[in-house]
């Protein structure tokens, strides 16, 4: 039990990808540069993407192929990353995290052939669903942005270059993943693929138990403090009925005097 413990919160600090106090405070006026810097830096270590898109271009072997299910991961996220951010639309972002992380689980298993084994029916349209899942990580990057106290004077061009950073970002990621998934194909591919798969799914699952977590976390802690406030004010009316009846008594005590 202590072991598995240990490991998921060694798994949740890997995954939290928050932006931290430090780029809150220090990209409030940042520069063209600062934010193509500050996307690519999150896109690299947002593990729940990067992990989705090692199960999206996992057996692909044609260069074309790879464009196209990347590209239409692309379109996706930088649809919800600009225009849900421009326009303010927000959400609680463990659930939308938690969503992410359902992408990551939902991809290993179709990877495995789950839904023919599972539900006995063909994976739905793989690019639909590359692309849907994109809206979903894009909107989960526009929370994060969001943090953020934007100068709504440069705001359209913070969030193209964030967007373009994030851009920057995949291209690294896959540079060093599709290499390395190259260097793994041979006689054994078969089952490290079944391996590296359902690591996915236990990785995506982890996340899962993350998000939710720190959702449900919030909620008490939001509840916490509302029944504080409302203790809070309860003691204060008292101690004011109590200080306006002495007061009362005393001038009354008084007149009788």
């Amino acid at each position: 039990m202590k072991l598995f413990l240990t490991s998921f919160l060694i798994l949740s600090n890997l995954f939290a990808h928050e932006l931290s106090k430090s780029d809150q405070a220090e990209f409030v006026d940042g520069s063209f540069l600062d934010f193509i810097y500050l996307g690519a830096k999150h896109m690299v270590t947002g593990y729940d993407h990067i992990l989705f898109l090692v199960g999206v271009i996992f057996f692909l072997t044609k260069l074309p192929d790879i464009i196209k299910f990347v590209t239409a991961f692309t379109i996706g996220h930088s649809i919800t990353l600009i225009f849900a951010t421009f326009y303010k639309i927000t959400a609680n972002y463990y659930l939308i995290d938690a969503v992410i992380a359902f992408s990551v689980i939902y991809k290993g298993f179709e990877n495995l052939d789950g839904f023919k084994k599972v539900f006995f029916r063909n994976a739905p349209n793989l690019i639909l669903m590359v692309f849907l899942f994109g809206l979903i990580h894009g909107f989960g990057l526009s929370t994060r942005l969001q943090q953020l106290h934007l100068n709504e004077d440069s705001l359209l061009l913070s969030i193209l270059s964030f967007n373009l950073g994030v851009e920057f970002g995949q291209i690294a990621a896959l540079l060093i993943a599709y290499p390395i998934i190259l260097i793994l194909r041979g006689d054994s591919f078969k089952r490290l693929s079944t391996l590296i798969n359902w690591g996915l799914i236990v990785c995506g699952m982890f996340l899962l138990a993350y998000q939710l977590n720190g959702y449900f976390s919030d909620i008490n802690h939001e509840e916490d403090h509302s029944f504080q406030v409302e203790v809070h004010e309860h003691n204060t009316e008292v101690h004011s009925h109590e200080d306006s009846e002495s007061h009362s008594h005393d001038g009354e005590n008084t007149h009788q005097h």
